[in-house]
């Protein structure tokens, strides 16, 4: 099985929890997880078996600034030049990861493998892959 979906906009990164007496998640974190919840199920997500190894490709695109010039955009849209722009691909990963967890996967323990790249894009979006891994795939 193969579930692949979008989420439109600029990606967001994982924030670290506050404390305020307490921990609580920073609610543009829970919005932007909810957001990746709803692309989900949109897609006609359902959820993979429980115990199946699991690949998870992200694939980040970042806006293209709109002070740049012409041919530095043009270059961007080539794969020219990357993004090293905030938020970091741990970041994102971590936010897709938990999002998904107990909806898309039992647990995320399941993803065994992943691709997370950064990019730009016209559009910005996150672009989001989960599919069965095969089990041949080793080292050595």
């Amino acid at each position: 099985m193969r579930i692949e979906f979008d989420v439109p906009g600029q990606p967001f990164g994982k924030q670290r929890p506050r404390f305020a007496g307490h921990a609580y998640t920073p609610p543009e974190t829970v919005a932007y997880e909810e957001k990746i919840k709803w692309a989900f199920r949109a897609a006609h997500g359902k959820q993979f078996d429980k115990g199946i190894p699991l690949t998870l490709q992200i694939f980040a695109g970042y806006p293209i600034p709109k002070s740049v010039s012409k041919v530095r955009r043009e270059a961007m849209i080539r794969d020219e030049a990357m993004p090293i722009v905030k938020p970091d691909l741990d970041n994102v990963l971590k936010i897709v990861a938990d999002a998904l967890n107990k909806l898309a996967y039992a647990d995320d323990a399941q993803v065994c493998e992943m691709y997370v790249r950064k990019y730009y894009a016209e559009v910005p979006k996150l672009h989001i892959v989960i599919e069965e891994t095969e089990a041949t795939r080793g080292v050595g």
